[in-house]
Formats: C-alpha cells, structure tokens, sequence
C-alpha cells in the first residue's frame, strides 16, 4: 500500500462555545427554579412559562455574568469591526426528567443561543449538536471524525454555560439518570452597526 501523506483543514466550523459561571449557583437559586409550578408542556420535556426568567430581579447578577460571558464570545470568536452590543431576548428554564427528552430544533429571530445548566448528571447528561443537511449520498461509516459526522455530543455538568450560534440543530436525547436535569436557556441579538456602508452591507439596528 502506497504511503500517502496529507494535511487535512478544517474550515467553517460552528463554534460552541463552553464555560462555567465565576460564581456558582447558590442552593436557593436552584430551589426557587425546581419550585416554579407554572410550566409549560413541551416536545418531551417542560418549560417554564415565563420566557422572559432572566428580567426577575433575583437573577439580575445572574444576567449580567452571561451577558459578559456573550460578550467575550462576540469579540472572540466574531471580532465585528464595528462596535456591537449584544442583548439578551427570551430566556426560558427546562425541565427534563427520568425518560424525557428535548426535540432536535434551532432557534429562530435569534443570532447566538446559550444554556445555563443548574442541575446536570456529566454521566448522563450531554447536548447534541447536528449539521441537518439533506445528504444525497449516504455512505456507511466504519468509524466516525470530525468531518464525516452527522451529529456531535457533549457532556454537560452543573454551572455550565455553553454557547452556538441560533440556526445550528440541537437537542436532547432521552434520560437516563433519576435526577432533573434543569437548564436555562436563553437568545441573543445585537443592537448597533453590522455592516459597511461602502460595501452596501451597511444594517445599523437600535
């Protein structure tokens, strides 16, 4: 067999994005998010039924820490030219428990969607990333890599916050572990300038 030698280059990633809280979620934070009753059936799990979790005032330190955590993503991993504010829009808790799953879905009218995990078994618990492509050929894997995988999972554990951008695929597979699994999801946009004038990109959003 001929010894072939090769380079191989990655280009156009999605970027996930993944961290963990300066200050962890106290006792009581995740207390008062288990306690929550008003809760909204979703495709395979609950959410709550406030969208907007994040605007209560006891999470208002909680907020401005996954507001600076976007923005580092925004300057590192985006680098505008101009200077862009980013801002939280919706955020949302779910509640997954023993045999509960979460949909593959995206999120619309948002450019960078994150998960806060309160609670979260490593063991166990994980996100799905998937490209959902139409693949007109389809080709059987003897082992799978990074440029020929449909899908990609990674373990998530408690105080973790995970970034991607809103239109890639995501979801939840079915649960095993007892506990509840309690995430905070939330979607970003951005106010300011994003294109150029003389390019005729030019989209200044207030």
């Amino acid at each position: 067999m001929t010894n072939i030698k090769y380079t191989i280059h990655p280009v156009f990633p999605k970027p996930i994005y993944r961290t963990f809280l300066k200050k962890k979620l106290t006792k009581k934070d995740i207390q008062y998010a288990n306690n929550i009753r008003l809760r909204h059936k979703n495709t395979g799990n609950t959410n709550s039924r406030n969208s907007y979790i994040l605007n209560e005032k006891r999470f208002n330190k909680l907020k401005v820490e996954l507001e600076s955590i976007v923005k580092n993503y925004i300057d590192n991993v985006i680098c505008p030219k101009y200077n862009i504010k980013p801002y939280i829009t919706q955020s949302w808790l779910n509640y997954t428990s023993s045999n509960e799953y979460h949909h593959k879905h995206a999120h619309s009218n948002s450019i960078l969607s994150g998960v806060l995990y309160f609670t979260a078994d490593p063991t166990f618990d994980s996100i799905i990333f998937s490209h959902n492509k139409y693949q007109p050929i389809l080709i059987e894997k003897k082992s799978y890599n990074l440029y020929n995988s449909e899908t990609w999972k990674f373990p998530v554990q408690s105080n973790q916050v995970i970034l991607f951008p809103s239109d890639l695929v995501h979801e939840v597979e079915m649960k095993k572990s007892n506990n509840v699994r309690i995430s905070l999801a939330f979607n970003v946009y951005f106010k300011g300038k994003l294109g150029d004038r003389d390019s005729l990109t030019e989209l200044i959003l207030k």
